[in-house]
């Protein structure tokens, strides 16, 4: 990999208050160390996203020990020293347990960031029960992040039932007429919930980006109303 190919931003932190990422599943396992190499060199964290476990394995192994990976997510933490993050402010809610890889990339996303997530996993509409025993507690949260894939009903439900942010994740899960996704982003898209935020098919990690922007405006917000 030439230096034209690869510019890493590692001052989208100061300009952002979002640390460095870099998405994995397209890039060989030897971009991939090459990359690593050069975070290394510099000596600020990355998040790694879309990373396999069979390219994880694949990396050198210095790299591998400096990762904290998740093969769930297929997320890692390069060279970051994980301290405890400010918490309930923000719930991921699936509707299966089939999502529950992209809620937690979402997750994760949040954690590199220094905000824990609440995680509410396999409430979905199928079963209302589920999501209304604990509707209580995830309306304490001023963000939810709703993943949910087939007709992706549970971001629409949600959006009629919380008064927080509700950011949409649609996921490729379902059967033939799901079409890996597209069905629940287009019924995410049509959603009769006003307000609803809706990110692309899988995109857990943008998800929590979204999350931590409102979090840093609302902040924001405060410190110019104190001054």
């Amino acid at each position: 990999m030439t230096e034209q190919e690869m510019t890493l931003d590692f001052q989208r932190t100061k300009r952002l208050g979002l640390g460095e990422a870099v998405f994995c599943r397209d890039k060989s396992p030897l971009q991939i160390n090459e990359i690593l190499t050069t975070v290394s060199d510099e000596g600020s964290p990355i998040l790694v996203t879309r990373l396999s476990e069979t390219k994880f394995v694949a990396l050198d192994a210095t790299h591998r020990d400096a990762m904290d990976y998740d093969p769930i997510s297929e997320t890692g933490f390069f060279r970051f020293a994980q301290t405890p993050g400010r918490s309930g402010r923000v719930a991921v809610v699936t509707a299966g347990t089939s999502d529950a890889p992209i809620a937690r990339e979402a997750s994760r996303t949040l954690i590199f960031n220094g905000e824990e997530a609440t995680l509410f996993f396999d409430v979905g509409v199928a079963g209302l029960w589920r999501l209304t025993n604990r509707l209580d507690e995830i309306k304490a949260h001023p963000i939810v992040i709703a993943v949910a894939g087939m007709d992706a009903a549970l971001v629409s439900v949600l959006g009629g039932l919380i008064p927080g942010i509700v950011i949409g994740v649609p996921t490729s899960t379902g059967y033939g007429a799901a079409r890996d996704g597209e069905t629940a982003l287009g019924a995410s898209l049509s959603s009769c919930a006003p307000g609803v935020t809706i990110c692309n098919i899988d995109n857990g990690y943008g998800a929590a980006c979204a999350a931590l922007r409102a979090l840093q405006s609302a902040a924001l917000l405060a410190s110019s109303n104190s001054g």
